[in-house]
């Protein structure tokens, strides 16, 4: 079951590996990769944000699960666009290079770690056996910059990652057949 909380917990999956991977060689500290606004970001060097969830059509499911009397109608299937900024609190002479080599090993652990599954997910998804495949994505620049709001565009990273399955928790009484009665017309 994959309740509510499996965007959540997708997200704190690509933390935690983002955190294995950047800290404490280009991060100094855990807190410095999380989930956040680039506008938000307080005191992190790396923040991940949610920017837009898409259902997954290719992987739509009209199919109800049997639940014993009850069936549940199925979960929806998700894709989730995550943008990736690095930050640096540095003097201006060096900022960009820091920013840059966090991006760098950023793209380098994305791509070699490609989907998350078992020992990378956290909360509800632990030992589901679940796996979700990232994909990095190319957004027109525009789009890019209007994720920006009253603050200059930084160089970021966009990465989809799904499908994510989020459980239904309609259902509906069903009862099973008992009797069967066949009538036979000769003609």
């Amino acid at each position: 079951m994959a309740d509510y909380s499996v965007i959540a917990d997708i997200g704190l999956s690509l933390v935690k590996v983002l955190r294995e991977a950047l800290v404490p060689e280009l991060i100094p500290h855990s807190d410095g990769v999380g989930l956040a606004h680039p506008n938000d970001k307080g005191d992190m060097n790396l923040s991940l944000y949610l920017y837009e969830i898409k259902e997954n059509t290719d992987v739509r499911s009209n199919d109800l699960i049997d639940q014993g009397d009850r069936m549940r109608y199925p979960p929806i299937a998700l894709d989730l666009s995550y943008l990736i900024t690095a930050h640096s609190s540095s003097d201006v002479l060096t900022r960009a290079i820091d920013e840059q080599r966090i991006i760098g090993k950023t793209m380098q652990v994305l791509h070699d770690h490609n989907t998350l599954k078992d020992e990378d997910l956290v909360g509800s998804l632990r030992g589901s056996g679940g796996a979700y495949r990232l994909v990095k994505e190319e957004l027109p620049l525009e789009t890019a910059v209007g994720l920006f709001p009253n603050m200059p565009y930084k160089l970021s990273l966009c990465y989809k990652l799904g499908p994510v399955f989020l459980d239904s928790t309609r259902t509906k009484q069903v009862s099973r057949v008992r009797e069967r009665h066949i009538k036979v017309n000769q003609s």
